[in-house]
């Protein structure tokens, strides 16, 4: 039986706000231009893969800022939430990488050439992204300088403190015993491991009826960097499956390069813990 329209629903939106209006609907799904003879038909789903995939990486950028503000403020607590979040949203991208693995070598073939140098080294949100978890390296923004706004704007955070600086920097002042050269550094360096912080971190993982929040912030803050690190697995992967071991179209190894992403831990010590915990 089909389903009655009730008679408040309402119709008439003359000089009213809608739908299609507050999401600028529109504007954005007339953002799809395939490019290829045809056009090709798997270059749509190349296109809004992409995008979509910027669309969440805008949401999480937004998010790690307000987590980092947070933490400044020296309120965790609401970065549980956010970190939460985006670790979710981390879930949705990697899950998004089995609709672009529908799309074969062949079909992949037909249209790769119509990209010329594009890549997605290109995209400076993820490298916002990277930089605010603390995956700093100045080399990368070289790309953006035919784009002065955002080349800038990634200089700013490539010198400011990341998420887990900041996290250093708030138990420094809680009075646990954080090294000097983790509260004051060259921010714009990546974060290196420190044997003289696992102390610290083991006191929270030892007693975490003590230390709750912070506890709680570095599992939370795990769970973001495993995701990404599986993120960063599937898309190797999912090149691999589509390209082989052809370059990439900016210009990279491709696979190869790809796969020495994997291994990179955002937070060192919250991984070493582990094998300290509850050892004789």
């Amino acid at each position: 039986m089909a389903r009655t329209f009730e008679k408040t629903i309402k119709t008439d939106f003359s000089g009213h706000l809608h739908y299609s209006g507050y999401l600028e609907l529109q504007a954005l799904l007339s953002a799809q231009s395939p490019r290829s003879l045809g056009p090709h038909h798997d270059e749509m789903l190349f296109i809004i893969q992409h995008q979509t995939s910027e669309l969440w990486m805008k949401l999480i950028i937004h998010e790690l800022r307000a987590g980092i503000a947070a933490v400044q403020d020296e309120r965790l607590e609401p970065t549980f939430k956010i970190l939460a979040r985006v670790k979710l949203i981390q879930r949705v991208l990697f899950d998004q990488w089995a609709v672009l693995e529908t799309m074969t070598p062949s079909d992949y073939a037909e249209f790769r050439d119509i990209l010329g140098p594009a890549s997605g080294f290109q995209s400076h949100q993820y490298r916002m992204v990277e930089f605010l978890l603390g995956n700093k390296d100045a080399n990368a923004i070289r790309v953006f300088k035919h784009l002065p706004e955002i080349h800038a704007e990634l200089e700013a955070a490539l010198r400011a403190p990341s998420l887990y600086d900041e996290f250093l920097r708030h138990l420094s002042r809680r009075g646990l015993a954080v090294p000097a050269e983790c509260v004051e550094r060259d921010w714009s360096q990546p974060y290196e491991p420190n044997s003289a912080l696992m102390p610290v971190i083991k006191q929270i993982y030892d007693a975490p009826d003590k230390h709750w929040d912070a506890y709680e912030m570095c599992e939370k803050l795990i769970d973001v960097d495993q995701q990404f690190s599986l993120w960063r697995f599937r898309h190797m992967k999912t090149v691999e499956r589509t390209i082989g071991y052809k370059r990439g179209t900016g210009g990279s190894s491709g696979v190869s390069f790809l796969r020495q992403a994997i291994e990179i831990r955002l937070f060192p010590e919250l991984w070493d813990v582990r094998t300290q915990i509850g050892a004789v």
